[in-house]
């Protein structure tokens, strides 16, 4: 896992450090962190061109030692100060290694090689106030390297949101830990490729608020050689209607392609139909809304209910009827709506996942919480909805976050814009409750199906691992499924 600390944590951690040492050693080690990560960027670190942005705070002091070892290796290095209150050793330890301060920044920006952020640091919040903007809008144009120190200016490290202004940067060194903001859109999408120091904040550090898995920490089940479909897991699939029978196709088809030992799926007559030409393997039953339609879909060990299957009374019935029983319950889609006026169904002693995106979620919260807010505070509201619902909620958007009361927030790393398609969150509904189905628990199951789901979009688009923007496909929701094995074959 990764794992991000919030900032007040983050800097407890600090103080109790630099107590324990000398002053300005902390400063220091990640000063060598940055100058050593921006010296592998460079082709040849004599004769380079680099550009200090400094603000009145840590960032700057650390910016600044790290130009003074640059400049120590024959850099031509140059400060652009922001603030009259720069780091004062920085500052002359930059001059005794022979780097300058400018007051030209157009000019040293449009001439540089590397440009290191140190404008602010992790304590920043809200919009960057002139002259702090206009320099971060200014590096989205520089033709050389942009690299943050431990946050791109104007990231709030926190949360990940952005009010206004903020620089881009092609690569973040970051201090100690990650911090939230980093792995979570928008911010994310400021950072570049991410490096992590270590300055020695191991001991000092909490447990994260925060966490991103790689594929080792997915745990997905693997069939041992006495398995058989029931020992797989059965899921059993409630989705689609007359009238919204894709739904019903992608759900199935990212159970099929998510593990699952069986998959039981019921609705009305068209619907079951598709299913039984498209899907074979599934076992089908034509079903009436009402309470007892359960009773003959056959033994299942978790559901999925709510892609396409309507908002009315009928809908209604079906949803009740799956969250009355002890299984586990994962609801997507038209069954999140009717939850937003049913929220009684949700207390329940069985896991429950929830899928939305913000929209459904501002509907699932109420109390004129709007789509907007939720997109901008992302990790506030899915830690919210968590614990006001009382269940798992998979809040999916340009960074999908998984939260449970009382848990760190995980954050899932794939993913593509591509996903933004009619049907990818039906495939998403039908491969976590393969996998809720094969035993794992609720979050550990909407992580791997989120992971999966992301990485199989981007096989389908293009590069699995670094889609190289504009070389990347268009892709349908039925492209996800059917690159989902490719995607599983990554966790061997």
């Amino acid at each position: 896992m990764r794992y991000a600390h919030e900032v007040g944590k983050v800097r407890a951690a600090e103080q109790a450090l630099m107590a324990r040492l000398p002053e300005g050693t902390l400063m220091r080690r990640a000063a060598a962190g940055l100058a050593s990560a921006c010296a592998r960027l460079l082709p040849h670190v004599y004769g380079a061109r680099v550009v200090l942005l400094v603000g009145g705070g840590d960032n700057g002091g650390d910016a600044l030692y790290a130009g003074a070892r640059l400049a120590r290796r024959g850099a031509a290095v140059e400060a652009v100060l922001a603030s009259a209150k720069a780091h004062p050793g920085g500052l002359a330890e930059l001059r005794a290694a022979g780097g300058r301060v400018v007051n030209d920044a157009e000019r040293a920006l449009d001439t540089a090689d590397l440009v290191i952020d140190g404008l602010t640091g992790i304590g920043g919040a809200g919009g960057l106030r002139e002259p702090y903007a206009a320099l971060a809008r200014r590096t989205a144009h520089v033709e050389g390297v942009v690299v943050a120190c431990d946050v791109p200016s104007g990231v709030d490290a926190g949360s990940g949101r952005v009010d206004g202004a903020a620089v881009r940067a092609d690569f973040t060194v970051t201090f100690g830990t990650y911090k939230p903001g980093l792995l979570i859109d928008p911010g994310a999408a400021h950072c570049g490729v991410i490096e992590l120091v270590d300055i020695g904040l191991g001991r000092d550090l909490p447990d994260p608020d925060v966490v991103s898995p790689w594929p080792e920490d997915l745990g997905v089940p693997r069939p041992e050689p006495e398995s058989d479909k029931y020992r797989r897991g059965v899921v059993g699939v409630l989705a689609g209607s007359e009238r919204f029978t894709g739904a019903a196709v992608l759900s199935v088809g990212g159970a099929v392609h998510g593990g699952a030992g069986m998959v039981r799926f019921a609705s009305a007559a068209r619907p079951v139909e598709l299913i039984r030409q498209r899907w074979p393997e599934a076992v089908t039953t034509v079903i009436d809304p009402r309470p007892s339609a359960l009773e003959r879909i056959g033994r299942v060990q978790a559901w999925v209910v709510g892609p396409g299957l309507g908002t009315d009374r009928g809908a209604e019935t079906l949803i009740e009827a799956v969250l009355r029983t002890k299984l586990p319950v994962l609801v997507d889609a038209d069954g999140l709506t009717v939850l937003s006026r049913r929220r009684d169904l949700l207390y329940r002693e069985a896991p429950t996942v929830l899928t939305p995106h913000a929209g459904e979620l501002a509907r699932l919260l109420g109390g004129g919480v709007t789509r907007e807010e939720i997109e901008a505070r992302r990790l506030e509201f899915v830690r919210r909805a968590a614990t006001e619902l009382a269940a798992t909620v998979l809040l999916k958007g340009s960074t999908t976050l998984i939260a449970e009361e009382d848990r760190p927030v995980r954050v899932n790393p794939t993913g593509t814009p591509w996903l933004a398609t009619a049907g990818t969150g039906d495939v998403l509904s039908g491969l976590a409750g393969a996998l809720l189905a094969a035993g794992m628990s609720a979050i550990d199951a909407a992580t791997a199906g989120a992971y999966l789901h992301g990485l199989a979009a981007r096989i389908a688009a293009g590069d699995p691992i670094d889609p190289a923007p504009g070389l990347e496909a268009p892709i349908s929701a039925y492209d996800v499924v059917t690159a989902l094995p490719a995607a599983f074959r990554t966790l061997a």
